[in-house]
């Protein structure tokens, strides 16, 4: 059976990021093209739901639904009331919540992670939200590590993102959890967003669009993807631009949130899983490949990246699983543990 998503939609939601879950899980298939997920919508009860928007969505389940439920997402809501005033349930959310079945994945989009906190889910955890929000956040639920940082974590079975696309990247990471790289690749080559950002990865960047007539990194950034199996120094990637070392490095982390390295290991790494995933390539083979070198070093960073060894994620996630329906949840992505 599908694995069920249930969306909790509170009053005052976003629209977007209501609909975020609904894209990402609905997109996800096997390879006979069956869904992989059952995405279904509740609210405190059935009927009308506002939005922050000029209209409401109408709601057809109530909270029983979550009782059914394997993962439940909680998005944003700007209506948040006592819970965003003062860390504490209303009655009828806490009996809402406490349907939820022991064990289930717990999730929630930006400002979501308030309601997961009022319920006590994210007590010793560490979370984020939402960089405007992070420091009411942490001032509201002391017993939070909160990352204001990072675009989401992943602490056992619950999982917080910032916000907006944040809760894209999340969702993405979950469908690679469950069921690889090739099948949440072809989830964000529907959607037409980035298969991967790194959860580690800045939320707030000083320069994600560059200004009018400036000049960017895109350029060195293709070059690099097209040649990830060579030996690449960060002079190389200079000179694709045209200019200094120092200056390069300075404009790739305005625009990246992320420094040259750490970009060009997370790329190699993400080349390394794929290859582990969908070939039958000796290690040293795939190494070479993802522009590690030796079977040792392509270890070492996938081993800091992921938790595990290369051995331990092919065995996990095999592109050729029975039926198409992957194998247990695989390892944590880097700074999401």
């Amino acid at each position: 059976m599908a694995h069920r998503v249930v969306v909790l939609a509170l009053a005052g939601l976003l629209p977007f990021e209501l609909g975020i879950p609904h894209r990402i899980f609905g997109r996800a298939k096997d390879a006979a093209g069956r869904p992989l997920y059952e995405i279904l919508t509740c609210g405190l009860a059935p009927g009308p739901v506002r939005t922050d928007a000029d209209f409401a969505v109408a709601v057809e389940h109530g909270p029983e639904l979550l009782a059914t439920a394997d993962t439940v997402v909680v998005p944003a809501s700007y209506e948040l009331g006592p819970v965003f005033e003062e860390g504490r349930l209303t009655p009828e959310l806490a009996a809402a919540l406490s349907r939820i079945r022991p064990g289930t994945r717990l999730v929630s989009i930006c400002t979501g992670g308030y309601v997961l906190a009022a319920a006590g889910y994210l007590d010793g955890r560490r979370a984020t939200t939402h960089w405007a929000s992070a420091e009411h956040f942490q001032r509201l639920f002391p017993a939070v590590r909160v990352d204001a940082d990072v675009l989401y974590v992943e602490d056992g079975p619950v999982l917080t993102s910032a916000g907006v696309a944040a809760g894209i990247d999340l969702c993405l990471h979950i469908v690679r959890r469950d069921h690889g790289s090739a099948v949440a690749n072809e989830v964000a080559r529907r959607t037409v967003v980035p298969p991967h950002r790194d959860g580690g990865q800045a939320q707030f960047i000083d320069r994600p669009v560059p200004a009018a007539g400036a000049a960017s990194t895109t350029a060195a950034r293709d070059w690099v993807l097209e040649r990830l199996n060579e030996p690449l120094r960060l002079s190389d990637m200079a000179r694709r631009e045209a200019v200094s070392v120092r200056t390069f490095t300075r404009r790739f982390r305005e625009e990246s949130g992320l420094s040259p390295g750490q970009w060009l290991v997370g790329q190699r790494v993400e080349r390394a899983r794929q290859l582990l995933e969908s070939t039958d390539l000796p290690m040293e083979r795939v190494a070479r490949e993802a522009g590690f070198g030796t079977a040792q070093s392509m270890r070492k960073h996938l081993q800091a990246a992921v938790g595990v060894t290369p051995t331990a994620y092919r065995r996990t996630f095999r592109a050729e699983r029975p039926g198409g329906t992957g194998g247990a949840p695989g390892p944590a992505d880097p700074a999401t543990t």
